[in-house]
Order: C-alpha cells, then structure tokens, then sequence
C-alpha cells in the first residue's frame, strides 16, 4: 500500500468515523422505551415496539463497525496494515476503500 493509499483510506475511516457517530446517536434516540402512559393504539403501540426492535438492531451494528473503524484506523500505519489477516496477501486498495474495516481480502471473506 503506497502513502497516498494510506493518507486517503485514513480520510475515508475518518468519514467514516463521523458518520457512524451521528448515525449511533440518532439511533440511541430511537431505541429509547415506549412509554405505557404514551396515547397510542394497540396497533400504533405494536409498530412502535417493532420499530425499536429494527432500530435496535441497526444500532449494534453500527456501534459494531464503529469499533473497527477506531481500529483500522490505530493500525493504518502499521506495516501490515491492508494485508488479510489469513493468507497475508495484499487486501485490494477498492476494497478497503469501500470496507476500511476489512481484514481480509474478497477471496478469504467469503
């Protein structure tokens, strides 16, 4: 991996980093408890609930890739960084570039 390929996969984590942090806290917001007292229909209630639950979801997995991010990131400047933690070969540049979070390459991922 050259030094332009570092400097802007370390911009790209960055983004990344920003984004997820945004996205953790509007989901927080959505995952809070339905009050009982809250005047809602049965039905209404039942969305609500199944919408926590998604949102929930969504959530631990964001908080998930966020941890790898801050990850990648301390690691970027390591020497090994960008090769798959299996067969040690390079990951390709476009694959970081859309997964920085990866550790390994396409062919060992699946």
């Amino acid at each position: 991996m050259t030094a332009e390929e570092r400097k802007s996969l370390k911009v790209k984590i960055l983004e990344n980093i920003k984004k997820f942090e945004a996205q953790i806290i509007r989901l927080e917001e959505a995952t809070k408890p339905i009050s009982p007292e809250n005047s809602l229909g049965r039905v209404s209630r039942m969305d609500a609930i199944n919408n926590k639950g998604v949102a929930q979801a969504s959530l631990h997995s964001a908080q998930k890739r966020l941890v790898k991010l801050k990850i990648s990131l301390d690691k970027i400047d390591d020497p090994d960084f960008g090769n798959c933690a299996n067969c040690k070969n390079p990951i390709q540049p476009g694959r970081l570039m859309f997964m920085p979070e990866s550790a390994n390459c396409v062919r060992c991922a699946r």
